[in-house]
């Protein structure tokens, strides 16, 4: 054996001191995620008051972000109540996949807290739709800033 290493060995050292950098590289992009729910971060107390979820007056069924399913009846109306997330934008204003189904009407937009998303809606006909919303991070001007989007998507199923 000479002083220079075999062609194996200093291959072994390239591709490991390219794993090494790919490693450095993920923990590296992974310190600067989204740190949500479970996630073991806490949010600073808010000064905004609760909305409550369950029936409103003038609402058969309200749903909130943590909800991914309902039922109504035609003619029935539905409260959408969605709530910024601490490192997130405000949901965008939740839609109908089929208006002939389940139809955007007028809302309480007016009377919610900052960071509350209200959407509502009537069921006209029988049918199943998907209302939907989406948020994204939010990010501080000239801070990196993760790429992701938030998806939220109600199953609405309208029976006669």
């Amino acid at each position: 054996m000479g002083l220079l290493p075999q062609r194996s060995e200093a291959r072994f050292g390239i591709e490991m001191k390219q794993g090494l950098i790919a490693i450095a590289a993920a923990l590296l992009l992974g310190a600067c995620g989204y740190a949500g729910p479970g996630s073991g971060a806490t949010a600073s107390p808010s000064p905004i008051p609760p909305v409550t979820t369950g029936p409103q007056p003038g609402y058969d069924a309200a749903v909130t972000e943590k909800n991914q399913a309902v039922s109504l009846r035609v003619g029935q109306k539905l409260l959408v109540v969605l709530h910024a997330g601490a490192n997130a934008t405000p949901w965008t204003h939740p839609t109908s996949s089929d208006v002939t189904v389940l139809t955007p009407i007028v809302d309480p937009a007016g009377s919610v807290p900052q960071g509350v998303t209200v959407a509502a809606f009537q069921a006209l006909a029988p049918g199943d739709v998907e209302v939907t919303a989406t948020a994204g991070p939010k990010c501080q001007a000239g801070q990196p800033c993760p790429m992701y989007a938030l998806l939220y998507s109600l199953s609405v199923r309208v029976t006669a």
